[in-house]
């Protein structure tokens, strides 16, 4: 073992395990709204609240990946030494922030309606998801701007101030879920205000990095180059679609149980599917922690470090996997149980049925997150964008609506096990041809 190898450990524990740990506080901004609309209006409410994740999914994604990108390249020339190019990075970033909060802000104030009507939402659905929606593109500025901050306060070494924000802000998602659904009785439009202020408490939380001049990274004069902007985009690709994916799977898989079950298979795949937002917050948390020692050992030189790093972050992934799947296999009832306040028989069997197979998926989704932000994080972002797209539209949805149609409800939940085991496959290709001795050391 290199004499570098103690230091990367310790670096990769320190990153990865405080990043893990904000993206599942911030993953819980679903999962809590999802505990409270279903004990407090019941299925319909739980349908229009995953009718309307997708939308959320977007803003969120849309917000990593400018921070995702920005950060990357903020930290690849910090290592290289050039302050210039790192505080261009982040204002562009600002730029970009600017740009898609003003789209998502038009979109809440004119299109809520049709939106939600492609949705798939209809009758009384529709005005809870309409309600929902409006809210959330509406506080899409504090979104983006939360996630562009929380990425370079996390690239400029003050992980732990990162994941501070982002616990705080879930944490006062949930108080403030329960105060404005329940005392206040504000229904979904309280669920989905409780999610918006979030942003706004996690970035209080941030604000000391600034007043107290402990940041590395600045707003400067620059141009708008859309070369630069482009590239802070395409590093971030891998993220944004990381997101998203979760959005079209909503999406498609909502329209394929609509037509099945109907709203009370799009209620228990709602369980399925927030909780697999949890789970896949993990693997993010783990991709985004070790993305700043990537990037900087990168931009340094160090690159006999990379390996290790990555490999650490493999085994990480496949034993939260084997853990995580150990729980949901063993106590899938008590788990659907949870959000099924009406104690509905046919929501209960279809949850506990459909969450055995969809997470089975769990070890293929960890590589396939971890390498895509692996390859952005050293200036590789095709295969990165490669992996990133076929597991979150190309092969997803072929996959989802060819097995629903040759095995009923037992294709639509292992669809996506499906899609991520083949995906896997071909990253593992991929990063053999430009990897090949990093590879035998990482299965070594």
């Amino acid at each position: 073992m290199s004499p570098t190898r103690p230091s990367c450990l310790s670096d990769f524990a320190r990153y990865a395990s405080l990043n893990v740990l904000g993206m599942i506080a911030l993953s819980c901004y679903i999962l809590a709204d999802t505990f409270f609309v279903s004990l407090g209006m019941g299925a319909d409410g739980l349908a229009a609240l995953n009718l309307a994740i997708p939308v959320y999914s977007f803003i969120h994604g849309s917000g990593l990946m400018i921070g995702m990108g920005g950060g990357t390249r903020y930290s690849i020339r910090k290592g290289q030494g050039d302050d210039a190019s790192a505080n261009r990075a982040f204002t562009s970033g600002i730029y970009l922030v600017i740009g898609f909060a003003a789209v998502f802000v038009l979109a809440g104030l004119f299109c809520t309606g049709p939106l939600a009507r492609l949705l798939g939402a209809g009758g009384e659905v529709y005005a809870m998801t309409r309600t929902y929606l409006q809210v959330i593109l509406l506080f899409a500025p504090a979104f983006l701007t939360n996630n562009l901050l929380l990425c370079f306060v996390r690239n400029d070494g003050a992980p732990q101030l990162a994941m501070a924000g982002m616990i705080t802000g879930s944490l006062s998602n949930v108080v403030l879920d329960y105060l404005f659904i329940f005392p206040c009785g504000m229904g979904i439009f309280g669920a989905a205000l409780a999610t918006g202020f979030a942003p706004l408490i996690s970035i209080g939380v941030l604000s000391p990095h600034f007043i107290r001049r402990k940041n590395g990274f600045h707003p400067v004069r620059c141009h708008l180059r859309p070369g630069r902007l482009a590239a802070i985009c395409s590093a971030g690709v891998p993220s944004l679609v990381t997101e998203v994916s979760s959005g079209v799977v909503m999406i498609a898989f909502n329209a394929i149980l609509l037509g099945l079950e109907g709203n009370v298979g799009v209620a228990a795949y709602g369980v399925i599917a927030n909780l697999s937002l949890v789970v896949l917050a993990i693997f993010t948390g783990i991709s985004q922690g070790i993305q700043p020692l990537l990037s900087a050992r990168y931009g340094a030189g160090q690159k006999a470090e990379l390996g290790a790093i990555l490999r650490y972050a493999v085994i990480t992934a496949l034993v939260v996997s084997a853990v995580v799947y150990g729980v949901i296999f063993a106590f899938a009832g008590p788990i659907a149980a949870i959000f099924n306040s009406e104690h509905n028989a046919q929501l209960q069997a279809l949850a506990e049925y459909g969450l055995r197979l969809y997470f089975i998926a769990c070890p293929f989704a960890g590589w396939n997150v971890i390498l895509a932000v692996y390859f952005t994080s050293v200036e590789r972002p095709r295969p990165g964008q490669a992996v990133s797209l076929l597991r979150g539209f190309a092969v997803i949805l072929p996959m989802a609506f060819a097995l629903s149609a040759l095995f009923g409800l037992t294709g639509v939940w292992c669809a996506f096990p499906a899609t991520e085991a083949v995906v896997a496959l071909v990253g593992l290709v991929l990063y053999r041809r430009r990897r090949r001795p990093a590879l035998h050391e990482l299965l070594r």
